[in-house]
């Protein structure tokens, strides 16, 4: 009996180790039950331009967080999601055989030929969002297409050939955010949609009648527009009452055939009018009393007098929002034709001429100017073909100002940017926002555009600069922010505040890295379908607010930019994988956040360009090459900024600095198969120490000599 335990144990052992054999099998046969879905999927599409052709049997759809097959997003080794958008893609779209892909979150097939009926995304209940825009698909949508889609947060159907009524199965999604069926044929009422949540709802352009549900009262006008049956709030239109019941007794064969009972007011009239022939009867209901006359006559004229107000306001409000240019211009020739300027207005376009002349030369002065709001109302051309100021944010924040508020502040030119000319418009109530003026921004169609606006104004972290409006003209666009105190990174490291930055040292220096990191991440986690999530990571592009704490602007714009324009001026599309190969990857960002890591260290500005010779790499700024080719015991001596390490600075916290010069060495890694995800660059950085607790957080320890105009305005590059 002594030998039974023993036994019991060998067996347990074994049980083990047969389960682990299992376990691994299974995960071994993962990826190729994904390659196998995926290459099912690509069996019943039609590829003419061979965009699927990285779809190969007998490879893997994922290595850790990227993938060599197009258009497909991983994490950890799985398939996260699809991203097939303009690949001229056709045929009927059957995402059966990605009902096996438990961990797909995001499918998006967007502006290709698909066609034919919508398809049955019912059996993919994990998804979080579902982008089908831009396709031919049509028919009637089944009511219950969404049931049981508990995850599901983002829908986009738009401009397809969809009839019949809106899904009622879509009203029960418990989670939807973002609903967008404009540029349809839906017919029918709009379901109650009772989600809190919902914050991004656009029917417009259908055929849609009936009130407006209570629960969708708060969404802007424009997302139920060319629906010209569609009442109640938040449009114009008043629905019609229901009609009053008759105040006349109906001829008496007409009362026969209703019923045997007439209705009350039929009753009423009968005694009042006693014995009538029905000859009598039939023509008192026609012809009108006297009063009943003058009585109609006052309702028809209170009537038009309401038609008339109704109008009168209507064209107000749409007078207040024409517009032409906003302030000054990057040239001086006018970019939409407009009607000749009365007296009035020619100051305007002459304080708006020299303010261009100003913003041409690219500096950075405080050049201002007035822009009268006569200018919005002084040009000719269709109204609404000028555009108006659309708000992004969830709340009402910013919602203060409308863009005639704009038209007539005051407009100093921050700077000329590479990709657009940056103005600070102070508002008549003491409010200053940041206006940043595109040029180069016809990527995308209006539709597409205002999509993308919508998605970035839904963003929301600490370090971000928040997006809160925009104007769109087919010539230029508007992005409007928040007004900034201090100036960027960039000025701080190597501008007019050279000696401030002195005053920055490690703690600092690591509170800035780890801000940057975590506003990455986060883009990086909210927009897993663009490939460059961010695409102009710099220094330039990190504003300092008033704690002096990083706010990344110019994010995501990687899709709406023409395409030239960000292949030559952007810095994701500076990496090596796109000078080699040609294209971005999703570890563009993490290169440059690598410089970014290395700039701050060594208080170096940075070249984005390879040198034209290994040993000018120093001279030519390529912080890469210059710590490369330093000895790693001599980094602190020879590479980290002198002004960053205190006098006493305790070996930990130098320690810590050797570390984040790794981490920014492995985020530079040339290869892209060699250089770090993201998240493990974050988690390493998350690890780092800044040293006394108390230094990390008081500001005053690291700025105390800034002076009131030190950083008196925003510095965008």
């Amino acid at each position: 009996m002594a030998g039974a335990p023993c036994l019991l144990r060998v067996l347990a052992v074994s049980s083990c180790l047969c389960l682990l054999a299992d376990a691994a099998r299974l995960l071994a046969a993962a990826p190729a039950e994904e390659a196998d879905a995926l290459l099912k999927l690509k069996a019943g599409i039609v590829d003419g331009g061979g965009a699927l052709d990285t779809w190969a049997a007998g490879t893997s759809p994922c290595d850790g967080g990227t993938s060599a097959w197009a258009g497909v997003v991983c994490s950890k080794g799985s398939v996260l999601g699809l991203q097939l958008e303009k690949e001229g893609l056709s045929g009927e779209l059957d995402l059966a055989p990605l009902k096996s892909l438990t961990g797909l979150r995001t499918l998006s097939f967007m502006d290709n030929e698909f066609a034919g009926a919508m398809p049955d995304v019912k059996g993919l209940g994990g998804l979080r969002a579902i982008f089908l825009s831009g396709n031919k698909f049509s028919g009637e949508i089944p009511a219950d297409a969404f049931a049981g889609m508990g995850w599901l947060k983002k829908v986009s159907l738009s401009r397809n050939g969809f009839t019949g009524a809106i899904p009622a199965s879509l009203a029960a999604v418990p989670r939807l955010l973002d609903l967008q069926l404009n540029d349809n044929k839906f017919t029918g009422k709009i379901p109650d949609f009772p989600q809190k949540d919902l914050k991004v709802f656009d029917v417009s352009n259908n055929e849609l009648e009936g009130e407006i549900p209570a629960s969708l009262k708060s969404i802007d006008p424009q997302m139920f527009e060319g629906n010209k049956k569609l009442c109640g709030a938040p449009v114009d239109a008043k629905c019609e009452a229901p009609s009053p019941p008759a105040t006349t007794s109906p001829p008496a064969a007409t009362s026969g055939k209703i019923g045997t009972s007439p209705s009350p007011p039929a009753a009423a009239e009968t005694t009042t009018t006693g014995t009538v022939p029905a000859e009598e009867g039939t023509q008192g209901a026609t012809k009108p009393t006297k009063g009943s006359t003058s009585f109609g006559v006052l309702a028809a004229f209170l009537g038009t007098l309401a038609i008339i107000g109704f109008a009168v306001v209507a064209l107000q409000r749409r007078r207040e929002y024409n517009t032409q240019n906003f302030g000054p211009a990057a040239s001086t020739k006018p970019t939409l034709p407009s009607a000749p300027a009365s007296p009035a207005t020619k100051p305007t376009h002459a304080a708006a001429a020299a303010t261009a002349a100003a913003a041409t030369t690219g500096g950075g002065g405080a050049r201002s100017s007035s822009v009268s709001g006569s200018t919005a109302r002084g040009g000719g051309g269709k109204a609404g073909e000028q555009g108006r100021l659309t708000f992004v944010r969830d709340d009402d924040r910013g919602r203060f100002f409308e863009l005639q508020d704009l038209l007539k502040a005051s407009a100093e030119v921050l700077g000329a940017a590479n990709l657009g000319v940056c103005y600070r418009a102070k508002l008549t109530g003491g409010h200053s926002v940041v206006v940043k003026r595109f040029k180069e921004m016809n990527r995308v169609g209006k539709e597409d555009f205002e999509e993308h606006m919508r998605r970035l104004g839904r963003l929301s972290h600490p370090n971000l600069l928040p997006l809160i409006s925009y104007y769109y003209r087919k010539e230029e666009k508007l992005l409007i922010h928040d007004y900034v105190p201090n100036k960027s990174l960039a000025h701080l490291l190597h501008g007019e505040g050279r000696r401030v930055k002195k005053l920055v040292h490690w703690p600092a220096r690591l509170k800035l890295v780890k801000g940057v990191a975590r506003a990455l991440q986060y883009l990086y986690d909210e927009l897993p379908m663009l490939t460059v999530p961010h695409g102009h990571l710099k220094s330039s592009n990190i504003l300092l607010n008033d704690r002096f704490e990083p706010l990344l602007t110019d994010y995501s714009l990687v899709p709406v930019m023409n395409q030239s324009h960000s292949a030559q001026l952007m810095v994701a599309f500076k990496s090596p994988e796109r000078r080699q190969f040609g294209r971005s990857s999703k570890k563009s960002d993490v290169w440059c956040l690598g410089i970014l890591i290395l700039e701050i260290l060594t208080g170096r500005p940075p070249s984005y360009d390879p040198p034209p010779q290994p040993e000018a790499a120093t001279a030519n700024g390529d912080l890469v090459g210059a710590v490369a080719s330093t000895p790693e015991g001599e980094w602190l001596e020879k590479v980290v900024d002198a002004d960053m390490i205190r006098k006493g600075e305790d070996e930990e916290s130098k320690g810590e600095m050797v570390k984040l010069i790794k981490i920014g060495m492995a985020c530079c890694e040339a290869a892209v198969d060699s250089r770090w995800e993201l998240k493990t660059a974050v988690e390493s950085i998350e690890e780092l120490k800044g040293g006394k607790e108390e230094d990390a957080n008081d500001e005053h320890s690291f700025y105390s000599s800034i002076d009131g105009d030190e950083f008196a305005s925003v510095a965008i590059n």
